[in-house]
């Protein structure tokens, strides 16, 4: 009896002890949960600045010669001599051929001789008039012989004139047998040899091409004619010429054409460039470029800050509370990876790398300035 009544308050006191535990757990605070931390986004950033920005125009030119003359004879002839190898740089006046002059020799020899003889009558002839002048003054002859002794000098007269334009022709067209450049200029190649027939019509005997200086023809974009016309009243634009092997040579606006092309909307251009060292070729392509104007005070940022949307471009700008804000921008020119923008405040920080992960409001950090806040950055700058 005692033994179950000694059990039985032990197992109550069991109770009420875990009963105790269990009021006191209840009644205790249970601990506040935390707030998520905030994320902050480490990027690099950069201030716009405000300068003067040249807008250059760059296009594919292709190089022509400044002349090009198609060498022919004036004459149909036998080639006799080619005085010139093909490639060579000649000199305007200098001889390229000789055609066969033979028969032109012997007609000239016919003229002069034709107007030797007709000089001889012809002196005669005077003569005569002369005495038959004398003795009509005597009464030894009539009126009538000596009006037909001046008839006779003066038809020989006229006949010697003819005569002489004959000598004239035929020293020009023994002239046209000497073949002479017209321009100075390289040659290409000789389309004839000692013994081919050489024709007015026929194809060119040879081509020069005038090479020092050179020029290049492009095309620019209509929208930029006004500008390089306002910056250029001379017509006298700098023009560089990249080549081949990126090698660079300066150059300057000779020609602007009259008439745009409105299938292309262009506008076609002539550059002049000194060519004695022969670095460019007619027929080759270069690239060309020219400032049509410039911005005085443009805002300029690093193109790569600049985010495209589906309707427009934004840049990420800098808050003092190192937040981040969408700002819409319109890009008037992008040279050198450096754009040319509107719609932003020269002295703007903008996010440069890392705006793949940034949203409007967002928390960022500059890893090139660990630790500092933008704020404090900015009024850093602000110092003297």
């Amino acid at each position: 009896m005692h033994a179950l009544f000694k059990y039985s308050l032990t197992g109550a006191g069991v109770l009420a002890a875990g009963a105790a535990v269990y009021v006191a757990a209840k009644g205790k605070p249970e601990p506040a949960t935390k707030p998520p931390r905030e994320q902050v986004q480490v990027v690099k950033t950069a201030t716009a600045l405000k300068k003067s920005v040249p807008i250059i125009v760059s296009a594919n030119g292709y190089v022509t010669a400044i002349n090009t003359v198609d060498v022919r004879p004036q004459i149909q002839n036998v080639v006799r001599t080619v005085h010139v190898t093909e490639g060579q740089d000649v000199k305007a006046g200098q001889l390229l051929f000789t055609l066969d002059q033979r028969s032109d020799l012997s007609s000239l020899a016919n003229a002069e001789a034709q107007v030797a003889r007709v000089r001889a009558d012809l002196a005669d002839a005077e003569a005569t008039l002369q005495r038959n002048q004398e003795l009509l003054s005597k009464g030894f002859v009539s009126q009538a012989v000596v009006d037909t002794a001046r008839n006779k000098a003066d038809s020989l007269r006229a006949s010697l004139k003819g005569n002489q334009v004959a000598v004239q022709s035929g020293n020009i067209t023994l002239g046209f047998n000497q073949i002479k450049a017209g321009i100075s200029g390289r040659i290409g190649a000789i389309g004839v040899f000692p013994g081919s027939l050489a024709q007015p019509a026929g194809t060119p005997m040879l081509t020069i091409s005038q090479i020092d200086p050179v020029a290049v023809t492009f095309a620019v974009p209509e929208r930029e004619l006004a500008y390089i016309v306002a910056s250029y009243p001379k017509r006298d634009a700098p023009v560089v010429a990249t080549l081949s092997n990126n090698e660079e040579i300066n150059g300057k606006l000779v020609f602007i054409d009259s008439t745009a092309d409105v299938k292309s909307g262009s506008i076609k251009m002539k550059a002049q460039f000194l060519n004695s060292d022969r670095k460019m070729w007619p027929g080759s392509f270069v690239t060309v470029r020219m400032v049509s104007r410039t911005l005085p005070d443009a805002v300029v940022i690093p193109s790569q800050s600049i985010v495209t949307g589906p309707l427009e471009k934004f840049v990420y700008t800098v808050q003092t509370d190192s937040t981040v804000k969408m700002q819409k921008v319109t890009v008037v020119d992008i040279q050198n990876e450096q754009a040319a923008v509107e719609g932003l405040i020269a002295g703007t920080r903008i996010v440069v790398e890392g705006t793949q992960n940034l949203r409007p409001g967002g928390k960022i950090r500059d890893v090139d300035r660990p630790g500092a806040p933008v704020a404090a950055v900015k009024e850093a700058k602000a110092l003297p």
